[in-house]
């Protein structure tokens, strides 16, 4: 069957939604709920109905559903602020609104799935978990999604493999990134699925981390992408490893950590964090978390905000967190940008409030041949209701592919 709505069209048999004539990539699952809710248009589905039809029972966190819905939404070009495709009703269920038209396409059916879009949204709904060994034996977390040129993401503050994956922040992003990269990521020592029982959280130990990923990726050479506190370590990998690294791309990184500014109010920022970590971490309902958050996307919506507040709960704990955060805003590579060899891009939020823009233009104007992109944005993490957003992936696919 064939539903037609609004700008767009979804075929149930061949597994293909477009919109305004053109192919949209969205993941089986979110395809199956669009299906469910477009089926059972002519009433209220509450989260009941949707856990027993869309998930098969499963047991499922709210915050997973919302990601669904939130992808659901973008798939048809509709947003939680609008609403005017599936519509929230609060503490009841959703609801799909438009008009539908019907239509028997037997042709349409007849199409096969095993190539084409069907067959990348399929390679782009799995990720294989896996760990490996560091150097000192801690166990680190990984995983491996999407298609195409190997590309690995350094560790950095706050991940969760599984939770990233269900993220209204992460899921997009890593769906974006996996059409053109085969993707392995992994949560750094101390948080996430990676071993939490840890006190040595020197830089070389997160150096040496990377190291144990890039051999357990199988990958001769690859894409190097750091994103804040990564891109130090990113730096001294690619100095140790100069023939692995093909390229590197950098987002929102620093050369130097917050408590080795030469700056005083920087490290007295740095110090007064620590202590709202120390007393505020990990507790329900508290304003030091949605503070912090708003530190990193101050420009993101509810659900954003609340998924990465529910992040910072579930990723690691209140010792591990001032531990890591104390350790990483000493990181310093500063020295040592002039002796990189690989091609290099860093990118920068103009008004980022975690690092600023002058760290960004001090990486890129010490590495030699270094490329300079500025984006407009507020965010330490780039949103995708964001014009930034189109502009990072576009420089990201130009200088990988160069």
């Amino acid at each position: 069957m064939k539903y037609r709505f609004d700008n767009c069209e979804l075929d149930n048999d061949s597994g293909e939604l477009k919109r305004n004539g053109e192919p949209i990539a969205v993941e089986p699952q979110v395809f199956d709920l669009l299906v469910y809710l477009i089926e059972n248009r002519d009433r209220l589905i509450d989260h009941e109905a949707l856990i027993e039809s869309v998930w098969n029972g499963r047991i499922v966190s709210d915050s997973a559903i919302a990601a669904r819905i939130s992808a659901a939404r973008k798939a048809v070009g509709d947003s939680g602020k609008e609403q005017r495709v599936i519509k929230t009703v609060s503490r009841k269920g959703f609801r799909f609104l438009p008009t539908v038209e019907c239509l028997n396409d037997d042709a349409a059916g007849s199409a096969g799935t095993e190539h084409g879009p069907a067959a990348e949204i399929q390679a782009l709904d799995h990720q294989q978990i896996q760990i490996c060994k560091s150097a000192d034996g801690t166990r680190i977390a990984y995983a491996r999604t999407g298609q195409g040129l190997p590309l690995i993401r350094t560790g950095h503050w706050l991940t969760h493999l599984e939770h990233d994956w269900h993220s209204p922040i992460w899921r997009p992003f890593l769906d974006r990134m996996g059409r053109h990269f085969e993707v392995v990521r992994y949560d750094q020592r101390g948080c996430g699925l990676s071993d939490w029982e840890v006190t040595d959280f020197a830089f070389e130990r997160f150096v040496e981390d990377l190291e144990a990923i890039a051999d357990a990726s199988g990958y001769e050479r690859f894409v190097l992408y750091a994103t804040s506190q990564g891109v130090p370590v990113a730096v001294d990998y690619a100095l140790r490893n100069p023939a692995r690294v093909s390229h590197l791309v950098f987002l929102g990184g620093y050369a130097t950590g917050r408590l080795v500014r030469d700056n005083a109010a920087e490290v007295e920022q740095g110090e007064a964090i620590l202590k709202l970590i120390e007393h505020g971490w990990g507790i329900a309902g508290s304003p030091f978390l949605q503070a912090f958050t708003t530190m990193y996307i101050p420009d993101g919506n509810r659900e954003q905000i609340d998924s990465l507040v529910e992040l910072q709960r579930l990723t690691t704990s209140p010792a591990n967190a001032v531990a890591i955060r104390r350790a990483v805003d000493s990181f310093d590579i500063a020295d040592r940008l002039a002796q990189v060899a690989v091609k290099t891009l860093v990118l920068h939020a103009a008004n980022d409030g975690v690092h600023p823009v002058a760290q960004g233009r001090e990486i890129a104007a010490n590495i030699p041949g270094c490329e300079f992109v500025l984006l407009d944005s507020a965010n330490h993490a780039i949103l995708p209701q964001e014009a930034a957003w189109e502009r990072f992936f576009g420089e990201l696919l130009r200088f990988a592919t160069s």
